[in-house]
């Protein structure tokens, strides 16, 4: 964990009959930051069907054929009320391009559905991904890990970093001899975010009888950043 401190020395002009006053407000300014990390609770796979035809309607046609049969082996598996939803749909044409000065022609057809499946029963990441594949899915997009609640992990990190940076500004007070006064503003800063383990599976495809896949799913990480300026005045 890193922490950053920076020290700013202002000072406050006021104006008063028309003539000028200065006084003395002077202000520190420093930043803290954590890290919080938390076990996944749920996972979140992308997987779907690719299908390549000569002609449109075969490609869709085959296409809703092949998801027809994963999300029926999927709701099998984790039972009607499962959590699939569909994230994409394209169907696009594929063209033979030929040499220069020559006009590009249509040559085939891609048809692409990806659905959407959530388990909070991580033990199933790795069944949810070979019914898919044995059912018919070529194409397995991403599995992701997370939290069923990332706020209350936000807030934890943020709380933690406020108090890493109030704890700066009374080192930093106390190594230069003032002594704090108030808390002129506070405020969150920097990128903070939420990193879950991501595990990438393009045009993965896994035969009848293949040995079960397997998935880690590492830790969920979160990260904030606050700075915080207070006034400060010779002890």
């Amino acid at each position: 964990m890193k922490i950053f401190l920076a020290a700013l020395l202002t000072c406050a002009v006021s104006q008063v009959n028309g003539q000028q006053i200065t006084s003395p407000l002077s202000s520190i300014r420093v930043t803290g930051d954590a890290t919080v990390t938390a076990k996944p609770e749920r996972a979140q796979i992308d997987v779907g069907v690719l299908t390549q035809e000569k002609q449109s309607q075969n490609a869709t046609t085959q296409n809703a054929r092949q998801i027809e049969s994963v999300l029926a082996a999927l709701h099998k598996l984790l039972g009607p009320d499962a959590d699939i939803k569909t994230i994409n749909y394209t169907l696009s044409p594929d063209y033979q391009y030929r040499p220069i000065g020559g006009k590009a022609s249509v040559s085939s057809y891609t048809a692409m559905n990806v659905v959407r499946v959530i388990v909070d029963d991580l033990e199933k990441v790795g069944s949810v991904i070979d019914t898919a594949t044995q059912a018919g899915a070529n194409h397995v997009e991403s599995v992701r890990f997370t939290v069923r609640d990332p706020q209350v992990l936000h807030s934890q990190a943020i709380r933690e970093a406020a108090l890493k940076a109030k704890a700066n500004a009374d080192a930093l007070a106390s190594a230069l001899n003032l002594r704090i006064i108030r808390t002129l503003t506070v405020e969150e800063t920097g990128d903070s975010s939420a990193a879950s383990p991501d595990l990438s599976l393009l045009e993965s495809q896994n035969a009848p009888g293949a040995a079960p896949t397997p998935i880690q799913s590492g830790s969920f990480v979160v990260t904030a950043n606050v700075a915080l300026t207070v006034e400060v005045a010779a002890r």
